[in-house]
């Protein structure tokens, strides 16, 4: 069987690993053949610093950026390989405590990031591992046969019903043939076209949010005693947010790789602003001086001390415009399927972004193994239409159990990200007393995040092949 995978970021290196860990191994010398095809060099030696600026719109390798990886995402990891896991916490810090602050230094509320694991080999708490973009796609990427990657830019994919699917190069070169066309190719993704051949025009065109971001990083020395070790801090305001938290543990700190401990920081302290934009900024004709200006008099007035610590020596070369993707009606069109935020591209408010993409990996390898197994025997020399069908039912079956929960993860991400929104004084003091208010009952906003960090996609893949579906 060959495989194609458009786009070499984290859901298009997540889901390379885990099919190759997860698909039937054909019989005698044959193997499946796995390909990713990504427009922008995959050198894992490159810094985020040096990749160009037009990747972080085409491309899911996005310049800089910090994510965090949540529980439900490091569950993927683990069963993908422990050392993975290792290197991926190793790369960033552990947070164990979100602490919600007013402009102003009040306290709102906290609660924990941690999740029960209910493994008898590990039965520790696993808590958010806040990393780097680069640096997570980088332990991805370090683990695939460079032979796997081919730079080349795809220019359009042809779901064929009764056949292999055709992938199309803007270069001009010959297309090529695959069975499955896996669209990891992010929210401006050229794959999902595929799904809708009978329109005239995109219909899913990525939306602006109208907010952006910029952020950055200070020496760790420069807040001692002022943050907590494990916390990540959320700040509101009426005219924008802001958030901070150590970017790594200290390179002497025991168990720095493993996400159920907290470490003793290192040396450095990121930190992030997000406020409202009425029209997306167009990154060619940007003043970063400005910006830098505007950040500065937008939080001036701020009195909680990790920021005026931060404002005061502010200097930002990179904004990042919140896109999302519409809802789809469909992920899947005969052995084409979409993953990541060519599927989904979600508010970075939701906290999901990447375990979203690893859920989606693992579904979509684990189901397909399934399908394989069941319909194919071996996976190798099966009739055209007998591989098909099983590549369809996986799809759909992958879709059947992603949909609903993205879907749920959406609704309530966009209903936090308006707190970010500009606002007047009357709203934002309710919100602070809003907020207050649920800091007497943590479970009203406890009980939602744990519901998203307990689950475990391997299980309700096991749960929904069990039922027959």
């Amino acid at each position: 069987m060959k495989i194609i995978i458009v786009g070499g970021g984290i859901a298009g290196c997540a889901v390379y690993l885990a099919l190759q860990k997860h698909l039937p191994k054909p019989q005698g010398s044959e193997k499946h053949e796995i390909v990713i095809y990504e427009p922008y060099d995959m050198d894992i030696n490159v810094t985020a610093d040096q990749r160009s600026e037009e990747a972080t719109y085409s491309s899911t390798l996005l310049v800089g950026g910090g994510l965090g990886v949540a529980p439900n995402g490091l569950r993927v990891l683990r069963r993908l390989d422990e050392e993975l896991l290792k290197d991926v916490v190793r790369g960033g810090y552990v947070t164990a405590t979100f602490n919600m602050k007013s402009k102003d230094s009040w306290s709102l509320f906290s609660m924990s990031s941690s999740s029960t694991d209910g493994s008898t080999q590990n039965p520790r708490n696993l808590h958010m591992v806040a990393t780097s973009r680069h640096a997570f796609w980088r332990a991805l990427c370090a683990r695939i046969p460079p032979q796997d990657i081919t730079k080349r830019r795809i220019s359009r994919v042809f779901a064929n019903p009764n056949g292999r699917n055709l992938v199309e190069f803007a270069d001009g070169s010959p297309s090529v043939e695959a069975d499955l066309v896996i669209g990891a190719d992010g929210v401006r993704s050229t794959v999902r076209k595929a799904l809708f051949p009978d329109d005239e025009e995109d219909l899913y065109q990525p939306h602006y949010e109208g907010l952006v971001g910029v952020g950055g990083f200070i020496p760790s020395a420069e807040v001692k005693g002022l943050v907590e070790p494990g916390s990540m801090n959320f700040i509101f305001g009426g005219n924008g947010f802001f958030g901070y938290f150590f970017s790594e543990s200290a390179k002497s700190a025991s168990n720095r790789d493993l996400p159920y401990h907290v470490s003793e920081p290192g040396e450095s302290l990121a930190w992030w602003s997000t406020y409202e934009v009425k029209e997306c900024p167009d990154r060619q004709t940007l003043d970063m001086a400005d910006v830098n200006r505007q950040l500065s008099e937008r939080h001036a007035q701020w009195k909680e001390p990790v920021v005026q610590k931060i404002v005061g020596s502010l200097h930002v070369e990179n904004m990042y415009p919140t896109w999302t993707a519409p809802t789809l009606p469909t992920w899947e069109r005969d052995g084409v399927v979409l993953v990541g935020d060519a599927a989904h591209a979600l508010p970075s408010t939701s906290g999901q972004g990447s375990s979203q993409a690893l859920e989606d990996a693992e579904a979509l390898a684990l189901l397909l193994a399934r399908s394989m197994h069941s319909d194919c025997g071996n996976g190798s020399e099966v009739a055209a239409d007998t591989l098909k069908g099983a590549l369809n039912a996986a799809t759909r079956a992958y879709m059947a159990i992603r949909q609903p929960r993205v879907r749920e993860i959406l609704d309530f991400s966009r209903k936090t990200q308006n707190n970010k929104r500009q606002m007047g004084s009357f709203k934002e003091y309710s919100m602070y007393a809003f907020m207050k208010v649920i800091g007497l009952f943590p479970s009203l906003m406890a009980n939602p995040i744990r519901k998203v960090n307990d689950y475990d996609i391997a299980e309700h893949v096991a749960q929904y092949i069990a039922s027959g579906q």
